[in-house]
């Protein structure tokens, strides 16, 4: 077994409470089992390392682990699974050296790729996979530009997407994702921005299919993330019971008091938002004009949720493969500085990044994202103060490491085993 060791740094970010000067964090086993001032840090606990700053890992809440390089829903089905896991790869290696050691796949590949993660085949962050999207017919994530019949027998490839009508096959499609040991349920309450037909204010499932999806993942401890965009969508996933709203551009201050109520999570999303409006002309026109309708109303609904006490993750919704793509994984760091925009506090963004992020998933939520004893020892180290310089968090040449399980898998500056 591995003996302890502590890490000293100039400035501890604990994920949830007050940041700590001249702190320290002991790892023991894979778990944290000191996280303060070094002045009560076990004084028979050799130093390993002294950092700037020590953290703990990033979270990203919600993003596609898509393995494509447009935005079409149409390449997801005809990407080859073998091409797409060999670009995720690089995708995977390049967040943890960025300094993500989980994040919430809400519809892609994850649940494939998992599981060489865990084995060591790959590197890369610890992914909570949703497997494929929920939506009915015409949703959110139906491909409206081919034919219906080559569509739906696409179902069983769960590449991202599957759709269901009734209440009957919600049960089966949810089961489904349960079969391939999906982490986290994703529905979609309403229309999308990227989708062809549907619009982002529709509400699509009704009251009774969403609640037969909650109430099945609620039997195997699986949580629900809802994308929702407009009012009607977002007040029936509340009724029914779902963990998250996703996006929600049109949360007003009645649907955050909702939440707030029901102890319901918001992400946000807001990068997307932003990498997408500096580029529209790469967009289809549809998928242009409703990044333009959206952006304001998301804005607000930001700020109505922080106001109102709802509790904030931070994810991206990023997609795509490549630094030359529209939507790449490289501006995954961005969002806490957007949450800040909204009105968090540079503490708050941190904690939305990742104290929150585990917090999304429910009952399955790991003993992750804080510095704080039994918690994994998944943590970096950094040459900056991110509560200064939040706007470079989460870029990899501020990373001087990364540790899952207490283990170094990445160091630029030679920071030892």
């Amino acid at each position: 077994m591995t003996k302890p060791f502590r890490i000293d740094a100039d400035l501890v970010i604990p994920g949830r409470g007050t940041p700590v000067r001249d702190g320290t964090v002991v790892i023991e086993a894979g778990s944290v089992r000191y996280a303060g001032s070094r002045a009560g840090a076990p004084a028979d606990v050799p130093v390993r390392a002294t950092v700037p700053t020590l953290m703990p890992g990033l979270w990203d809440a919600h993003v596609h682990l898509a393995g494509v390089v447009a935005t079409r829903f149409e390449d997801m089905l005809i990407t080859s699974p073998a091409l797409a896991g060999a670009r995720l790869a690089k995708d995977l290696e390049a967040m943890l050296r960025a300094g993500y050691t989980s994040v919430r796949d809400a519809a892609g590949l994850g649940v494939w790729i998992a599981p060489a993660v865990e084995d060591g085949t790959i590197a890369g962050p610890t992914i909570y996979s949703a497997g494929a999207a929920i939506s009915p017919t015409g949703g959110h994530s139906d491909v409206h530009s081919y034919p219906e019949h080559w569509v739906h027998p696409a179902n069983f490839r769960e590449q991202g997407f599957r759709t269901a009508d009734g209440v009957t096959e919600c049960l089966k499609a949810v089961r489904s994702q349960l079969r391939n040991n999906a982490r986290v349920i994703k529905i979609c309450a309403t229309g999308g921005v990227v989708s062809v037909v549907d619009h982002p204010r529709h509400q699509q499932f009704s009251s009774d299919e969403l609640r037969v999806m909650v109430e099945e993942a609620a039997r195997a401890d699986r949580a629900v993330m809802a994308h929702c965009h407009g009012k009607r969508g977002v007040m029936a996933a509340i009724e029914a019971g779902v963990r998250t709203i996703e996006h929600g551009s049109h949360v007003d201050e009645e649907a955050a008091a909702a939440m707030r109520e029901k102890d319901i999570m918001l992400v946000p999303t807001r990068t997307i938002i932003e990498v997408g409006l500096r580029q529209l002309a790469r967009f289809p026109r549809h998928v242009a004009r409703k990044f333009e309708e959206i952006a304001e109303d998301h804005a607000r609904a930001m700020a109505i949720a922080h106001a109102a006490g709802v509790t904030i993750a931070a994810g991206s919704d990023l997609v795509t493969s490549g630094p030359a793509s529209p939507l790449p994984f490289a501006y995954m760091g961005g969002e806490a500085a957007l949450l800040v925009r909204a009105g968090l506090s540079p503490v708050e963004a941190i904690e939305a990044a990742t104290a929150n992020g585990a917090l999304t998933l429910g009952p399955q939520a790991p003993r992750s994202g804080m510095l704080a004893p039994g918690y994994d020892a998944d943590l970096i180290a950094l040459d900056i103060d991110p509560l200064e310089h939040l706007d470079r968090l989460g870029r990899e040449e501020h990373v001087l490491g990364v540790w899952k399980g207490g283990e170094l898998r990445h160091s630029t500056v030679g920071l030892g085993a």
